[in-house]
């Protein structure tokens, strides 16, 4: 079998082996020939009944009843184990498998709450996926790395190996949580779609024809199977809401520093112009808000040199939270800026509508919208692109080369100069003065809005893309500008690619060849089914601000989708119903 192999192939086969074998026997399904869509009723085949009402409730009310002991640990841990199981085998989003400590777990936390009467902690009995740059006791992090299996990042005999926790990891178990399996990412992290060479591709489960994203491209499509029902990915270009939006669920990037990185593996650690950040990502935005507030009790500042002194701050999102109520009676109290593309490349069709119906709804509302240019995304996307490559790629190619395994497809790596001290500085101010334009735009809008307040939010696409179509993932400018102001964003689900609407029928005026070859490359048939997401975006460190609107606009969002549904949809004046009623909702 292994005859005509590389040393390599023979142990990214063996890893990928070794993970299906991590799955009980009673969980493997055999000779499988699924459908594109194996979301929903397709993998509910799967389950019985009490698994399916476990795994599809969202971290919030699994903890109300793991807290109520109406659940317990053990039971809802052992459903989503089975369903993640299943979830593997249909898209391979799993890079780590540890079920059965997962369960010792879970049985020591119904024992706890069984002696002392009152749970671990907001957490108790939740399982939680972690994208595979945490490290947790007794399991591998390869983050795709055929080098990496066995090691310490890498590192041969290292005694770190197997043996240390991130930070993280730490404070969820002190939140009790349950752990239980991490996720697939791509070669080096720096990628729209995730593939490596230990479990190949990570396919889309809405449709197996398209990409789940990348970086966090694994959490994105375990979470779309409700394998998992939250998770943590890290962000440094998009790698939390590229695979949010492509998977339809919700996902925060915030701010450096607001949650803890300590003793997490990365790609080019120690370049820090532009910082990786972790966040949550699940299947209900309220979720995202638990677990974000839970990390945040453990005062992560007192653990991460890096993580900044900022608690959940409860009187932020009382001020927006009466802001909202507010605007019931005054809808202008709430502004949005509205960026319906980044000026480089045209969103394709599904995109565009999604945009085109969050805008008529806000408008609708009675909320004040405006236009938002896309002026200055391009020098955030440039500044981004360069903080990535200013090692000209040797950090990535050190770890490729540990084994010899092939290079990623569609790599920039190598492809750019070497850096100097200088060069880097010369970049840095660079960064700085581009975050003072984009703050002094956003203050002067100001004189747009009724409240003579700046606008609350930005609201733009994610991606020029509902989902990808493997191997053609080449713009991340959509969201690369955001890292480089560093700002807040959370994405929300909005609908999903329909072939007999969104057809490419009147292209746009394009801004340059590859806005061209983009939309080109969009296709009706393929991409049937794609899940639409957007951003909503902040300004540095307003997490709890855009959480509460996140929750605030996707509640209206599903009114009118649900008004439309229902044929009362007398408010919706000049909504486009076509739209509403392909509302689908997690």
């Amino acid at each position: 079998m292994d005859k005509g192999k590389s040393t390599w192939q023979k142990a990214a086969e063996a890893k990928r082996q070794a993970i299906l074998e991590a799955i009980p026997p009673k969980w493997r399904v055999q000779h499988l020939t699924p459908p594109n869509d194996v979301t929903g009723t397709y993998i509910q085949r799967f389950l019985n009944p009490r698994e399916i009402e476990i795994t599809e409730a969202d971290a919030v009310s699994i903890t109300t009843q793991t807290n109520s002991r109406k659940w317990t640990a053990v039971e809802v841990t052992e459903a989503f184990c089975h369903r993640a199981a299943i979830a593997h085998q249909l898209v391979n989003c799993l890079h780590e498998i540890f079920f059965e400590d997962a369960l010792k777990v879970a049985k020591e936390l119904d024992d706890h709450l069984a002696a002392t009467g009152k749970p671990k902690g907001p957490l108790h009995g939740l399982p939680v996926s972690l994208k595979d740059q945490f490290h947790v006791k007794g399991v591998d992090t390869t983050m795709g790395y055929v080098g990496w299996i066995g090691t310490f990042q890498g590192r041969k005999d290292d005694s770190r190996a197997r043996v240390v926790e991130s930070e993280l990891v730490r404070e969820l178990r002190n939140l009790g949580a349950v752990l239980f399996c991490k996720t697939s990412a791509p070669l080096t992290l720096m990628s729209g779609e995730t593939a490596n060479n230990i479990i190949e591709y990570t396919y889309n489960p809405n449709n197996r024809l398209l990409s789940s994203g990348g970086s966090s491209g694994g959490e994105g499509a375990l979470l779309a199977l409700r394998g998992s029902p939250a998770g943590f990915g890290t962000d440094i270009g998009g790698s939390i809401r590229i695979p949010a939006a492509f998977n339809g669920v919700f996902g925060l990037r915030p701010s450096a520093g607001r949650m803890p990185y300590e003793g997490a593996a990365n790609s080019i650690d120690g370049q820090n112009t532009i910082l990786s950040v972790i966040g949550p990502m699940a299947t209900s935005v309220e979720s995202l808000r638990l677990l974000f507030k839970a990390v945040l009790s453990q005062k992560p500042w007192l653990h991460d040199p890096l993580a900044l002194p900022l608690p959940w701050r409860n009187d932020i999102d009382m001020k927006t939270q009466k802001l909202i109520e507010a605007s019931a009676r005054d809808p202008s109290l709430l502004a949005f800026g509205i960026m319906p593309h980044d000026g480089v490349v045209h969103p394709h069709p599904p995109v565009e509508e999604a945009m085109t119906f969050i805008k008529d709804i806000l408008q609708d509302m009675g909320h004040r919208v405006i236009d938002w240019t896309p002026e200055l995304c391009k020098e955030g996307q440039i500044i981004a692109d360069k903080a990535y490559s200013m090692d000209s790629g040797e950090d990535l190619l050190s770890h490729i080369a540990l084994s010899g395994e092939a290079l990623p497809l569609q790599s920039f790596i190598g492809k750019s100069k070497h850096f100097n001290a200088g060069e880097v500085a010369e970049l840095n101010v660079q960064k700085r003065e581009y975050m003072k334009k984009y703050m002094d735009y956003w203050n002067r809008t100001n004189d747009m809005t009724a409240t003579r307040r700046p606008v609350d939010a930005i609201i733009c696409p994610t991606a020029p893309y509902a989902a990808v179509i493997p191997g053609k993932f080449c713009h991340s400018g959509y969201t690369t500008f955001i890292n480089t102001l560093d700002y807040t964003t959370v994405v929300i689900p909005i609908t999903f690619a329909d072939k007999e609407v969104h057809t490419a029928e009147d292209p746009p005026q394009f801004f340059n060849q590859l806005d061209q070859k983009v939309y080109s490359e969009y296709n009706a048939e393929i991409y049937h089914g794609a899940p639409v997401g957007i951003q909503i975006v902040g300004k540095r460190y307003e997490e709890e601000k855009i959480l509460a609107l996140a929750e605030y606009i996707t509640r209206c969002v599903k009114m009118y989708s649900d008004e439309d549904l229902e044929g009362s949809n007398s408010g919706c004046h000049g909504i486009d119903s076509s739209l509403l009623s392909r509302q689908r909702w997690v």
